[in-house]
């Protein structure tokens, strides 16, 4: 059952990322922890990301702006060993519970506060390595990535195409980390097997939605989506 449920948020979360480029891990994620572990939960959706991502990149790869992209590959990399590392050495005691709490407060922020707050060119940068770091532990660095992309990128196709190659880049190695690590077993590789199904249907179902949908509505529908799934990390 509780596989079964891991399945129907596998697909609502892919929706959304086919829709936003970037929201689908950071909310499925949370949810996915409660019902099948943390570990599991990590390399699953990191695969899954993976694929979703490399279909949308292909698909719009005539809008990828490949000077940003670089750029953001090389700070996010860089903070994605730094959170590798912090993933290996700290609690998870300690945390989940900051994880849960970081959610709940960007959700929060989105949904109270939508406006973007103008920021310094090194502050933008920071949190290209704080997204590094956040997705290194948790394979959910989209939030503060878009801090970045949407005040470098306007048109929402450049947005979206150019968001989607980084998590194909990122991902990739954190598959290899995974593997190094001993956490692709054979049970997690037959629940990615079996999520592959959902996966492609979600995509499809997004790539028509998002040619249709009111963005605005849309994306604050996913913030709302994403201050419960952050409850859920902090209310056992």
């Amino acid at each position: 059952m509780r596989t079964m449920i891991f399945f129907l948020v596998l697909f609502a979360a892919n929706v959304i990322q086919a829709i936003t480029g970037f929201a689908g891990t950071l909310l499925a994620m949370p949810v996915s922890i409660q019902l099948i572990g943390v570990s599991e939960a990590k390399v699953i959706l990191n695969i899954m990301a993976f694929v979703s991502c490399l279909w949308i990149a292909v698909e719009n790869r005539r809008y990828i702006q490949y000077k940003i992209l670089g750029k953001i590959i090389l700070w996010m990399g860089s903070g994605m060993i730094i959170g590798i590392w912090i993933f290996d050495k700290v609690s998870l005691d300690f945390l989940l519970p900051c994880y849960g709490i970081f959610i709940l407060l960007i959700a929060l922020k989105k949904l109270l506060i939508p406006r973007e707050i103008q920021m310094p060119g090194w502050l933008l940068t920071g949190s290209l390595l704080a997204a590094g770091i956040l997705h290194g532990m948790f394979v959910s660095g989209g939030a503060l990535l878009v801090v970045y992309a949407s005040a470098v990128i306007k048109d929402k196709d450049q947005f979206r195409a150019t968001v989607a190659p980084v998590w194909v880049i990122l991902n990739l190695f954190l598959m290899i980390s995974d593997e190094l690590h001993g956490s692709m077993t054979a049970e997690v590789l037959k629940i990615t097997g079996l999520g592959i199904i959902p996966l492609f249907l979600a995509i499809y179902i997004g790539n028509k939605i998002q040619k249709k949908i009111n963005q605005s509505v849309f994306l604050k529908l996913t913030y709302i989506l994403l201050a419960v799934s952050g409850l859920s990390v902090l209310v056992p």
